[in-house]
């Protein structure tokens, strides 16, 4: 099975070394590091370390997973995962597991399933992703817990997703395209730790609103998208 790492980059210098360091060499096919505009020496560290390194110089957390998706050619799965060293990608095994064992199509690794791992993150976003998912769990059926980056498909379902979010929305907009369209998504227990430097979207606090009002504005559109499409044959 060939796996291609994805993880978007801005200015993640102090620990992209760690992150690539601590990847299972022996599960992982690529690393692919997509860098958007980084001036602190991120790609640098990321080529030598043996990572292939894609620029995107448009920003948007998204559009950095699509420009990844795309370049992940030979891919039988796709792991995205960010590059501040919260997620510990020693972990990637038990992302992995629910697709290798044929359980799941999409994995979620979720944050909030262990208590000492919620605590890493800041309050308002525990709440955040907390609600957000319960909107997903009752209008949607999926039980899921969490929001988070760390996550893995298979690369013919990602890519079959269609997916489009360039910014914010694109980590719910897999999960809900997913579960429309019957693929198995599966959340699985991981751990989180304190970034290493500064939240681009949850440091600030006009970050957080605007992450938060758009994944729930996505939440309930996508819903009434799907209340409202006309049922397969008719017409």
């Amino acid at each position: 099975m060939r796996v291609s790492v994805i993880i978007p980059t801005h200015n993640e210098a102090q620990a992209i070394g760690r992150v690539l360091a601590d990847l299972p060499s022996d599960l992982v096919t690529e690393v692919i590091v997509v860098d958007s505009n980084s001036t602190d020496g991120t790609p640098e560290i990321g080529a030598t370390m043996g990572a292939r390194v894609v620029h995107e110089p448009r920003r948007g957390y998204g559009r950095a997973c699509l420009t990844g998706l795309a370049a992940a050619k030979s891919a039988d799965v796709v792991v995205f995962l960010d590059g501040d060293y919260s997620d510990r990608p020693s972990e990637l095994p038990i992302l992995l597991a629910p697709i290798t064992e044929g359980r799941a199509d999409i994995t979620l690794g979720s944050r909030l399933r262990d208590r000492s791992s919620a605590a890493a993150l800041p309050w308002h976003q525990v709440l955040g992703n907390r609600f957000a998912a319960s909107l997903i769990r009752a209008l949607y059926g999926v039980n899921i817990s969490d929001l988070g980056p760390f996550r893995a498909g298979r690369a013919d379902v990602v890519r079959a997703l269609e997916l489009e979010q360039a910014t914010y929305g694109w980590a719910v907009e897999m999960i809900l395209k997913g579960v429309l369209a019957g693929y198995r998504v599966v959340e699985v227990p991981v751990s989180y730790y304190p970034r290493i430097g500064k939240s681009k979207i949850g440091g600030t606090f006009k970050g957080t609103v605007g992450a938060a009002w758009f994944i729930l504005s996505l939440i309930v559109r996508y819903y009434f998208r799907r209340r409202t499409a006309p049922a397969p044959g008719s017409g």
